[in-house]
């Protein structure tokens, strides 16, 4: 899962912004966005750069790790 909408929303961005800027189609970026599909890391890392955060704040990691001893 990703937090693209999020991000873009807190930064009144628009998805039809991203798209232009990252030369993919609205419908793509609407994908990722609604976590349909999920990009690449290579395009995950370009979002991130474009968008000026980390790529980690992109993802939503909600899993609980544990070690076990």
């Amino acid at each position: 899962m990703n937090r693209i909408k999020e991000v873009l929303e807190s930064r009144g961005l628009t998805q039809t912004w991203l798209a232009e800027t990252l030369g993919k189609s609205y419908n793509m970026v609407n994908s990722y966005a609604q976590n349909r599909r999920q990009p690449s890391i290579e395009i995950l890392f370009e979002i991130a750069q474009i968008l000026n955060v980390d790529p980690k704040e992109l993802i939503n990691s909600n899993m609980n790790y544990s070690i076990k001893k």
